[in-house]
Parts: structure tokens; sequence; C-alpha cells
């Protein structure tokens, strides 16, 4: 039974509003989506200013929770950015060059790609990450490159796998999903319908779930709903769902928020699912003013945002906005394949955190580097002061993740000993307790050649990267041409036995096809 959005929610997204009213927008809290940047996309930290000392260096794994002593490198060889898993980027550019045509460039994040691939890093016992660095040399020893060999540096974090379902808490999940005009083109609002179906059979008995939808105006068809014996009733809710009018994004979110606070189980891990391809028409269509109401919700509630991408045509910047600043990830799904893996594999086991607002750090010994640049990341990056400044917003990080940063480094010629350390800050889930954990590498680590020598998932992971600066229009050094990176990708398909190298090989052959 259709349940109309009634006074009770009224009054609770009332209550949102007058919140944001009175309480505006905090001086002190960070948003990945508004973080203070240490470079644009290109840009290129270190430089020629001798070999200074890069502190004490620091070797092994440490652990802890106080700050202690600082003992980075100077600013300019720091490398700091928030944590993030999202892949929609990468899932729309596939959707894309299947269709015939190249992303936009606005729409390519290099993290995105690496990120869409398994990685093969150590997990650790407990919440938090294990550090992993290695990398492999892209430029041969007798490179005629006078300034040095360039390599390229992967620093892998993951967290620890779910636990068996029945180990992790509740989930009281809102689903927020787009019902406009545009949802009625085959492979949304049908795939949506699919894919929550799936769902209901995959989550506890424990768990609830709220359906909302929204077009011209937003209503909720299920308020939060244990599943247990309701998935019947789940199942015809979602069922029933048929395409509108408008787009009204403002309002499915102002509604599924108020219904997620109202709905809010202590205990459980609390979240809004929003189902969309974010193409605003009516209502406030600004980011800013709609990221208002999840910002407060988050804050206040500790809600977080999942967001899942749906279409041809799709607002992929305001989607990731959104997740940033709701404390959550995107993806982008095209096919039921991709929606089973998501709404089936994923969701369920990783509706719990392993880490909440996490960062990491990278100091680059300048006694050993010569240049280097994070690929990818930029709308990620935090100021380097505020990398224990607990206040400053990070990422939240589920079971099983991994999250994988790829520089470019140069070397200094005949450089050895370490390249850089990294570190990675979170808090505890359930206590709040900040923790560290940290890694390093040094030249003997990366002297291997990319191509013939290095690991099969470093090989992807540079393939990936390699692939998104091409269709962003950058380049990295090392970087083959698209018909060999293709060769290299099917090669790795093959050798990796992995379905989803050989889709990247494949989406680089169309690329290559389609250039100008």
């Amino acid at each position: 039974m259709r349940l109309g959005t009634g006074i009770r929610r009224s009054a609770v997204a009332g209550a949102i509003a007058g919140a944001l009213l009175l309480t505006g927008c905090s001086g002190e809290m960070g948003s990945k989506a508004d973080r203070a940047s240490n470079g644009g996309p290109r840009a290129w930290a270190g430089g020629s200013g001798g070999a200074g000392g890069s502190g004490a260096p620091a070797t092994g794994v440490e652990e802890g929770t106080d700050e202690g002593e600082q003992k980075f490198a100077p600013p300019d060889y720091l490398s700091t950015f928030a944590l993030d898993v999202d892949t929609a980027s990468y899932g729309y550019a596939v959707r894309s060059l299947d269709e015939g045509r190249r992303p936009e460039p606005s729409t390519v994040r290099p993290e995105e790609f690496v990120n869409s691939f398994r990685q093969e890093y150590d997990r650790p016992e407990g919440n938090g990450f294990s550090v992993s660095l290695d990398g492999a040399r892209v430029s041969g020893k007798d490179d005629p490159d006078e300034a040095g060999p360039w390599s390229l540096v992967r620093v892998g974090l993951a967290t620890r796998l779910a636990e068996d379902s029945g180990e992790r808490p509740p989930a009281a999940l809102t689903f927020v999903v787009d019902v406009s005009g545009s949802m009625a083109e085959p492979g949304r609002l049908d795939l949506v319908k699919d894919s929550l179906s799936l769902l209901t059979g995959e989550l506890r008995d424990d768990d609830s779930i709220a359906l909302v939808t929204f077009s011209g105006e937003a209503e909720t068809r299920l308020t939060m709903t244990r599943v247990g014996d309701s998935r019947e009733r789940i199942r015809r809710a979602v069922a029933d769902l048929e395409p509108s009018d408008s787009t009204n994004l403002e309002a499915g979110i102002t509604t599924g928020y108020a219904e997620a606070v109202e709905g809010r189980r202590e205990g459980a891990t609390n979240r809004v699912v929003l189902l969309s391809d974010a193409l605003a028409n009516t209502g406030e269509t600004q980011a800013d003013a709609i990221l208002e109401r999840i910002a407060t919700a988050r804050e206040r509630h500790g809600i977080t945002l999942f967001g899942v991408g749906i279409g041809s045509e799709y607002g992929d910047a305001l989607m990731e906005r959104l997740a940033d600043k709701g404390d959550g990830s995107t993806t982008y799904i095209s096919d039921k394949e991709e929606a089973r893996k998501v709404f089936v594999d994923q969701l369920p086991a990783q509706v719990e955190l392993r880490a909440r607002d996490a960062k990491a750090q990278v100091a680059f010994d300048r006694r050993t580097v010569e240049r280097f640049r994070l690929i990818g990341y930029e709308n990620r990056a935090v100021a380097d002061e505020d990398f224990r400044n607990d206040r400053v917003d990070g990422g939240e990080i589920g079971p099983g993740h991994t999250v994988t940063a790829l520089y470019a480094v140069q070397l200094r010629p005949g450089a050895e000993g370490e390249i850089a350390k990294a570190t990675v800050r979170w808090l505890d889930p359930a206590t709040r307790a900040p923790r560290e954990r940290s890694g390093s590498v040094r030249t003997d680590a990366v002297d291997s050649a990319l191509w013939s020598e290095a690991k099969p998932r470093l090989q992807v992971t540079a393939v990936a990267a390699y692939f998104a600066e091409e269709l962003r229009g950058g380049s990295v050094p090392g970087a083959p041409a698209l018909d060999t990176l293709a060769e290299r990708a099917g090669a790795l398909a093959e050798s990796t036995e992995d379905p989803s190298v050989e889709r990247l090989a494949e989406a680089i052959r169309r690329a290559d096809r389609l250039r100008d």
C-alpha cells in the first residue's frame, strides 16, 4: 500500500530545514567536496631543492592513537588526501564507450578507474587498514632523461573482509528512487526495480527498508519496515514503481533523509541509497542547496549516502558531490550483471564500517625523489596540516574495500634509500578514537620493469591509470599508445583470468577506434 509523506515526515523535513537556518555551515568542518587543493590535476610536487632531510626515516609498520612528533618531509614533499572508494566514473566511461562515444573529460577521475579493480593486498586483523607500498620502473636505467628514471609507486590500503552475514550490525536502508520521465528509458527504472527485488531477498530479517520516490514531488511508498515477514510487501512496493514526469532531486533528498532520520535505529548502520540519473530539472537544481540537507543529517545523525548512477545521460558531477557530502560513495550500473554485483554481492555485506573519516598522507624523501605527482584524487585533496585534524572530513570505508593511490615519481640519479612513507589515519567506527598505520618503500622495491617484471595487479593498476589520463587529456611518464595499452590489458586479462580486466581491454580498444 502506498503511503503519503504525511504530517509526521513533513515535520521531520521541516525540522531539518529549520536546523539549517539555525546552524548554517560550520567553519571548522571540511567536506571532501570543499577541501583545499594541493595543486591542479597535472601539478608536480618536489623540485631541485637539494638533499634536504625528510626528517627521521620511518621503517616497517606503526600503529597508535597519539599524534607524537611530526616526522614528515617539508610541505612540498607531502601528499594528503581523503580516501575514496567511488567507481562511478569508470562505469560511466565504459557505458559511454559501449555506445560509441568518448566520455567527457570532466567526468573521468583516474582514482575511480584504479579502484574498480581487484587487488592482492594483505588484510588487517581488526578494523582499520593494512598498508602496502610497491612500484615499478617505467623508464630504463639507460633512459636518456638525465634527471633520473621514472617509476610508478603504488600505495595500497585494505580493510578486513566482511564477517559472516549473521555477525554484522543490522542495516536501516532508505532507498530514494528517481521515477522521473527520463527513468523510463530501458536500463534505468527497470534495472532499479530488478536490483531492489534482488536485494530484498539478500537482506536479513532484522534489517529494515524504507522506500521514497521522487519525480515532480517526493512520496514515501514505504516507511522504515523490518524485512522479516515483509519481503513480499517490499517487493510489491518496488513492483508498483512507474515513471512520471520531471526530476525534483531536492524533494527526493529532503524527504528521503527525513524518512531516514525518523526511522533511524540505534546500533544499526543507517544509510540512504540514492538511485538516479542525477539530472535534476525542477525544484532546487544547484548542488550546494541540496548538499546542506545531507550534511546536517550526517553530522547530527551519522546517516551516510550511497549513490547509484543509472542511465546513458547521467549527472555524474552532482551525484559525486552528493555522495561526498554524505560521507558515502558512488557506483554506476548499466546492466543486470553489474546490478547483481552491487546489490547482491556487495551492499548486504558492506553496510557496516571499518573506518570513519579516513585520510592518507604520503611523505616523499627529498634525498631520493626529484618530483612526483598523485594520479587523480584532485577533488579529494586535504591540506597537509589538516591530516591529523579530525574535524576535517575524510572517507568512510567498509569491509573488504581496497583503496589504491598511484604516483608517478622521478628519482634522483643514482638515488638509494627510502622513497616514501605512507600513513593512513582514521577514526574507529565504534569508539571514534583516532588510529594510524604506516608503511614505507625503498628504491630497490621499484627497480623492476613494469611490463616484464612487476606483479600483474600492479600492471592492471597502471593500465587503468594510463587509460584514464588519456581519456581526460593528460599524460603520465611511461604511458604507451592506446593500441599498445589495449594489448597490455588483453594479455593481463588472459594471465589473471579476470573478466573485469578483459572488459577494460575492450574499453581501451573502443576508445582507440574513436580517436579523432
